[in-house]
């Protein structure tokens, strides 16, 4: 009995290592199928590499050949790469705009590429914040660029004299039409937010307004109100717009002067009810409150890098020395600006701008026409404004003015 289990003993080991070596055989032979079949997978890969450039020829000899026959001579054809850029007329924009923490968005944004009929080149942007209903900003949206077009055709030469009377007389243009907006209503359109109120406050509304034309030249800038124009040149900002309020020393003379006060209820107020001195509409305070826009006439250079019009949700936050670095940043990172969408300086058709009787936030223009780093800076710069816990609507328009790029 002894003797039989000292041999089992004896055979054990054997078989475990029977068993071991037949499982580490096992092992490496699927090992080597592994290393087999992706050595046979790379192999394929470099293969299929090896025949793309050629098909790609094949294509690219289909599409000359198209192009050949499209011409009707071969000597005309030339290719894509060869053909020379056509001009830029587009503007190199971006745009931003967002309600925040308001309840209901009173801002509108127009941006009207070579909007003059009489002179090409001659962009329009502009900003509108209203108060009390939003009305106001949309009847500047869509009228204010055309406004100014029929102002700048009846004006006379002169480049600085003429742009102030234009910005002035369409400012005033607005605003008439602005206070007479209720009476002009046809009782089939829909109701306005300030109109389903008892009693009716259609007069209790209105808007600021920051507009700007930028030519080859110039830079021509026209504000009533609290929203604001920045140029940034060689690094630094430059404002081309200084914000009525009604605690600025000049504007408070001129509301006394009219008969107006000046009351601090939550910061400074125009009878204790608006926090800016100038806006259009707001007939119930006229002449106190004015539509007199204030003009600037700023020539352009070579260290111009953007200009950037903001309602006064970015401007309460964030500084003229931020906003430009932003802007700069942005520029930087995204490297040089990619050609225009629409090189011919076609506008868009009407299928791909927004519908101009519609309530669109920005009109004038499709999105799709933007500058990618213009875009991310206004975008950078929105919700750097919501970040920082801005209370309004916060609209941003960023505008390349570098050239030779």
């Amino acid at each position: 009995m002894a003797e039989i289990c000292c041999e089992e003993a004896k055979s054990t080991p054997a078989t475990a290592v029977a068993a071991a070596a037949a499982a580490a055989v096992a092992v490496a032979s699927s090992a080597l199928e592994r290393r087999r079949r992706r050595l046979e997978m790379r192999r394929f890969r470099i293969a299929t590499d090896l025949d793309a450039p050629a098909e790609e020829d094949v294509r690219a000899g289909k599409r000359l050949r198209l192009a050949r026959t499209a011409s009707g001579s071969s000597a005309d054809a030339v290719p894509d790469c060869k053909r020379p850029a056509l001009p830029e007329r587009l503007p190199r924009y971006g745009v931003s705009s967002v309600c925040g923490r308001r309840r209901e968005m009173e801002d509108a944004v127009s941006i009207r590429p070579d909007f003059l009929p009489s002179a090409s080149k001659h962009h329009f942007f502009g900003v509108f914040d209203g108060h009390g209903c939003s009305h106001v900003a949309t009847l500047c949206q869509d009228r204010m660029h055309k406004v100014v077009a029929d102002e700048h055709n009846n004006a006379g030469s002169g480049e600085v004299a003429a742009w102030k009377g234009v910005m002035e007389r369409s400012f005033a243009r607005l605003d008439e039409q602005a206070t007479s907006w209720a009476s002009r209503r046809s009782g089939d359109e829909p109701a306005c937010r300030c109109e389903q109120q008892m009693p009716s406050r259609c007069d209790h509304v209105g808007s600021t307004a920051v507009v700007a034309v930028v030519s080859p030249t110039h830079v021509v800038v026209g504000n009533a109100g609290d929203s604001r124009a920045v140029l940034s040149r060689a690094g630094a900002p430059v404002e081309l717009s200084v914000d009525h309020k009604p605690d600025r020393p000049d504007e408070l003379a001129r509301i006394e002067a009219a008969g107006g006060r000046v009351i601090y209820w939550d910061g400074a107020r125009v009878l204790g009810v608006l926090a800016m001195s100038r806006a259009i509409g707001d007939g119930y305070l006229k002449p106190v409150v004015s539509s007199e826009p204030e003009v600037t006439v700023t020539e352009r250079t070579d260290e111009d890098e953007c200009l950037i019009l903001a309602s006064d949700g970015l401007w309460d936050v964030v500084t003229n020395e931020m906003a430009c670095e932003v802007v700069r940043a942005c520029f930087r990172s995204n490297g040089p600006p990619a050609p225009a969408a629409r090189p011919d300086g076609a506008a868009p058709p009407a299928a791909d701008a927004d519908a101009e009787n519609g309530s669109a936030v920005v009109k004038g223009v499709s999105k799709a026409d933007s500058d990618k780093a213009c875009s991310d800076a206004a975008m950078l710069l929105a919700k750097l404004a919501l970040a920082r816990r801005s209370a309004d609507n916060v609209s941003v328009v960023v505008v390349d003015l570098r050239r030779g790029i």
